[in-house]
């Protein structure tokens, strides 16, 4: 299995605030990846684990909300390894966008 892709946003909106836009904005999500579908999230207290089916795979990601950033994981099945530079980059991009 490929190392996870990692990133670290930083924000200003608080944990509580920062969570409040991603739980609005999770649905969004499913367009980090190509052939994104489908989300299943759950939240555990402040760490939201959610799946998105993305070309016939399962992507499971996690997203750990803090005071001043949200630690992103996500972890790619192979076949999907080898977008992991483009999906870091729309990790940024979107959560970005939700925390403004």
């Amino acid at each position: 299995m490929a190392d996870p892709v990692t990133v670290d946003i930083p924000h200003k909106l608080g944990r509580e605030g920062a969570r409040t836009r991603i739980a609005g904005g999770v649905g969004k999500l499913a367009d980090l990846f190509p052939g994104g579908g489908q989300v299943e999230q759950r939240w555990d207290g402040d760490t939201l684990h959610f799946t998105v089916s993305a070309m016939g795979q399962s992507v499971a990601s996690r997203l750990d909300v803090l005071d001043d950033k949200v630690h992103a994981e996500v972890h790619l099945p192979p076949m999907l390894a080898l977008f992991a530079s483009k999906v870091r980059d729309k990790v940024i991009e979107k959560t970005t966008k939700l925390l403004k």
